[in-house]
């Protein structure tokens, strides 16, 4: 399934139905009398998070989504069904902004959670709703109001415990298949990676889901290389893994070309705790020297890993999960 974190669509929910003039004719009723019912309700537009999916590719096909019109009242007091709904299914993890892309309207970040769009018009009223001591025989009805419509763009950020970031080619998409389930594209050449991947990390018994990004360049925020708009992805996570390759010439300008993009993006990224590693280190004669050059860079304890021989794995893991319980523990403290 390819993968699309953005979507922008245009939506309009259900007319309502038309009220009815009609008289009642019966035989043996000597008087008779309006009995013309009201028309039934638009429907509405609804989101909802549903389960099992992880991408918004639905919405590249169809854009455009309107729910039915109420039905027109009829005689015999007979009130018009109700338009039915449409439902917006999206991933856990999407956001619903304005037109203009930058307001939010909702966050949706639980299975089941629904929210309504655009509201379906209210019903038109029948004959008999305007009778009255005075007016027995009212011969009008009110049109169904207009449903609601606007347009808005569905923002799908990933739900993950913690992040990968780093430059193209420092070994994240080696390190995410070698520790999960996931398959992403590997290889020997920047920008491997084109859109996240999501995996699922166990260790000691435990798991924790795991983002895969793809790289940064200097300039990224700038719009360089693929941007930094995946950065999104990694918003919501407790914890960042930040992976320099051993065969960067210069560890810690690599590290501070990743942290610059950080705080250029914005969003809380730059104050995530993080775990530094020093990737790709299977065969490296001058390893220590540029643990020793990462470590005064970061200004914190760097570990060294190989995915390929998996050395390190655990540790990193270990450090990672650890890294999140002191998250969640804060947050439920703050709460």
């Amino acid at each position: 399934m390819k993968f699309l974190d953005q979507a922008k669509i245009y939506i309009r929910a259900g007319n309502g139905g038309v009220g009815a003039v009609s008289f009642r004719r019966e035989k043996f009723l000597e008087f008779g009398g309006p009995d013309g019912g009201n028309g039934g309700r638009g429907g509405d537009v609804w989101v909802e998070v549903v389960d099992g999916l992880n991408t918004l590719i639905g919405y590249r096909y169809q854009q455009h989504f309107h729910a039915k019109a109420g039905m027109h009242g009829m005689g015999r007091n007979r009130t018009g069904s109700k338009g039915a709904d449409v439902v917006l299914k999206v991933p856990v993890g999407t956001q619903v902004f304005e037109e203009d892309n930058e307001t939010l309207i909702y966050d949706l970040t639980m299975v089941g959670q629904r929210y309504r769009l655009a509201k379906g018009g209210n019903c038109g009223f029948g004959n008999l709703h305007f009778t009255t001591s005075t007016n027995r025989a009212p011969r009008r009805a009110n049109p169904g109001l207009e449903g609601e419509q606007r347009i808005i763009w569905l923002r799908l950020k990933l739900i993950a415990d913690a992040g990968l970031i780093g430059l193209p080619n420092a070994g994240k998409s080696t390190f995410l298949s070698s520790v999960t389930a996931a398959r992403p594209k590997i290889a020997d050449y920047p920008f491997t990676t084109l859109h996240p991947n999501l995996g699922v990390a166990s260790i000691d018994g435990r798991e924790f889901i795991l983002a895969d990004i793809p790289g940064l360049i200097e300039g990224a925020h700038k719009g360089l290389g693929i941007g930094d708009r995946f950065l999104g992805h990694v918003e919501r996570t407790n914890v960042l893994l930040h992976l320099v390759s051993t065969w960067e010439d210069d560890v810690a300008k690599a590290y501070h070309i990743i942290r610059s993009e950080l705080k250029a993006y914005g969003c809380g990224l730059i104050g995530k705790p993080e775990v530094v590693a020093l990737s790709q280190c299977d065969n490296d004669e001058r390893r220590c020297e540029k643990i020793a050059a990462l470590k005064k860079a970061s200004g914190a304890a760097v570990l060294a890993l190989s995915a390929v021989t998996h050395q390190g794995l655990n540790e990193i893991l270990r450090a990672v999960l650890s890294m999140i319980d002191q998250e969640r523990n804060i947050t439920a403290l703050e709460a």
